[in-house]
């Protein structure tokens, strides 16, 4: 598969050819899904609490005498069966993390680089370079790009300039190369990759 570069003002300059390796292959759902699944377990801070009985104050005294009143056997007022008394089975702080193997990682990955280089919705920009941190100059770089919607744009590290540039902008995604993950790959409508970051991709991915 090749792809043509294009600069700032999306104007072509160069071809570039798609490893078929990582953007030829075949889609599998199945993975793609179980690697969503799995990294959005792992956002879940997990911080719900409730009190059992022996946490909640109060019920030191036995509320009457064991025999002779007539009434049901109770030993505390912090029961589940009271009011006021603690949660039975009530979530607690846990940790919902979990790990696929990494060859379905790299399968989900694959899969949803290849889902994009399919329907077209892959840019290659052989730059971008910005005078200042403008929002409105992002903006105006996106748009002649022709990235509209959700975008993703990888590049290959960390751009300090670039980020502030388009924090503002809602729907806008920067990555760097090793921060590339399936979820943010799927939610996006496009991804621009910079000529850089798709050579450090390709080298990364398929050796």
């Amino acid at each position: 598969m090749v792809l043509d570069v294009v600069n700032q003002m999306n104007e072509r300059v160069d071809q570039v050819t798609l490893d078929e390796r990582l953007f030829g292959g075949p889609v599998n759902p199945h993975v793609l899904h179980a690697t969503v699944v799995m990294q959005r377990a792992g956002q879940r801070q997990g911080t719900h609490q409730t009190k059992g009985r022996s946490d909640v104050s109060g019920g030191g005294k036995k509320p009457w005498k064991q025999k002779g009143t007539g009434r049901a056997r109770a030993g505390s007022t912090r029961s589940p069966l009271w009011r006021h008394g603690g949660t039975v089975f009530g979530p607690h702080p846990r940790d919902y993390g979990f790990t696929l193997p990494r060859k379905v990682r790299a399968a989900a990955l694959r899969s949803s680089l290849a889902a994009h280089a399919q329907a077209g919705r892959i840019t290659v920009v052989q730059g971008i370079e910005l005078e200042k941190p403008s929002t409105k100059a992002m903006a105006a770089v996106l748009k002649a790009l022709g990235a509209e919607g959700r975008v993703l744009v990888v590049l290959p590290g960390r751009d300090e300039m670039l980020d502030r540039a388009a924090r503002n902008l809602p729907g806008v995604h920067l990555l760097p190369v090793r921060g590339i993950n399936v979820y943010d790959l799927l939610a996006a409508d496009r991804v621009v990759f910079t000529r850089e970051a798709l050579g450090r991709l390709q080298e990364v991915l398929a050796p």
